[in-house]
């Protein structure tokens, strides 16, 4: 096997063909479509992103889902 990772690998770790292809497949996948930029978003959350802390927070009330 060699050495060279495919992106995405996690260092030191053991690749099995299947996951080394899908990796791969991925990256060119990436390659052939560079992401885009969005543009802002109008009237959402202000401050850090409600989905990633768990939290929402609408007019002083936090909502945990």
């Amino acid at each position: 096997m060699s050495d060279d990772l495919p992106p995405g690998a996690a260092p030191g770790k053991p690749l099995s063909p299947a996951a080394r292809r899908a990796l791969e497949e991925a990256a060119a996948r990436r390659a052939a479509h560079p992401s885009e930029t969005l543009p802002a978003e109008k009237g959402g959350p202000g401050g850090l992103e409600p989905t990633r802390f768990g939290d929402w927070e609408r007019k002083g009330l936090a909502v945990d889902f």
